[in-house]
């Protein structure tokens, strides 16, 4: 072990969500972890009971991992991880550009899945929009919250466009049961983690209407051209997605029923309304969103994404469920 990971960092989380709050409780086995949270009662809950008990119930956290409602304590320091959802994520750049008052502000992780409703930006641009070049990376894999907050093994990925920042942060961030890749493409890690989302919702439904496993791999893998496609008119590089942030990420949220978006897909497939979906998962589906922008950007880019138009219009209204799988098997015969 190198004398760099022995040393103690200050990390801030931002935003006690579930996966903000699982990642927060794993590095506190060997950080001074602190997490900045809206709600004034997941603070208070973290601090007095060591339990998210809105977002987390079911984990114990550690008892180092302090809460804060107060987002300037976390300006300082060593590396911030920004854990909320992609539509939030601008407003939470906003409120730290304005709070640091012209310092500058440490290395930033984002562990967001998508693309910027209406803007139709990956992350890595959305924090480019508001504060320029500063060093930055994104982290994302094949990684469910509840298993990380448990100290159950993980591995993934951290992508930069400045690739000795994401070796320097990947050595930062590591523990004993989460281990990270360090990556140069951060466009193909983000278009891997977006899109799989979308994916997920098509085999849940697949599933949800009792298609069969045939149905379920067919879609996976086809939905895994369309990823790659998007990837490389984007910028991003194919053989990125052959790794933890694009085929190991879409096996784990197309296949684990602890995905939010498959659970999404399952209740669309079943008949349930979105409304009525959204509302029983209680939590936040980047793939609702993510559809939307992904089948506008296919459009727009005339890249072949008939998979993720097909789950934007379910997801719309525009077409039931049955009929999707019904365009989709009738498509024009072509090449694999």
């Amino acid at each position: 072990m190198s004398q760099a990971t022995e040393i103690q960092r200050r990390i801030g989380v931002l935003a006690a969500g579930a996966w903000g709050t699982a990642l927060a409780a794993n590095w506190a086995q060997r950080h001074q972890v602190t997490i900045w949270a809206r709600e004034p009662e997941v603070v208070e809950s973290i601090n007095a009971a060591h339990v998210n008990q809105r977002f987390l119930p079911d984990i114990l956290l550690p008892v180092s991992l302090k809460a804060t409602g107060d987002l300037a304590a976390l300006l300082d320091s060593d590396v911030l991880v920004l854990a909320t959802p992609v539509a939030g994520l601008r407003s939470t750049l906003v409120a730290m550009q304005s709070l640091a008052a012209g310092k500058a502000l440490p290395p930033l992780v984002w562990v967001c899945k998508g693309f910027e409703p209406q803007t139709g930006l990956l992350p890595h641009q959305v924090i480019r929009d508001v504060l320029g070049d500063v060093p930055a990376a994104a982290l994302s894999g094949p990684s469910f919250a509840q298993e990380v907050a448990k100290g159950l093994p993980t591995a993934v990925t951290l992508g930069s466009a400045n690739l000795a920042l994401a070796e320097k942060l990947a050595d930062w961030l590591h523990t004993s049961n989460l281990r990270l890749y360090a990556s140069g493409d951060v466009v193909g890690v983000e278009v891997g983690g977006a899109v799989k989302n979308v994916l997920a919702i098509a085999t849940g439904i697949s599933d949800g209407l009792s298609l069969g496993h045939n149905a379920r791999a067919a879609l996976m893998t086809r939905g895994l051209a369309e990823i790659a496609r998007l990837c490389e008119c984007l910028g991003g590089q194919r053989e990125t997605l052959t790794g933890l942030a694009g085929l190991g990420d879409l096996i784990l949220t197309c296949t684990g029923d602890l995905s939010r978006n498959r659970q999404v897909g399952l209740a669309l497939g079943s008949g349930k309304t979105l409304q009525e979906t959204l509302d029983a998962l209680g939590h936040v589906a980047e793939g609702v969103g993510t559809a939307r922008e992904v089948a506008r950007l296919s459009v727009d880019l005339a890249v072949d994404m008939p998979i993720a138009r097909a789950v934007a219009a379910v997801i719309a209204g525009e077409l039931a469920a049955k009929d999707a799988v019904t365009q989709l098997m009738s498509r024009a015969q072509r090449p694999e």
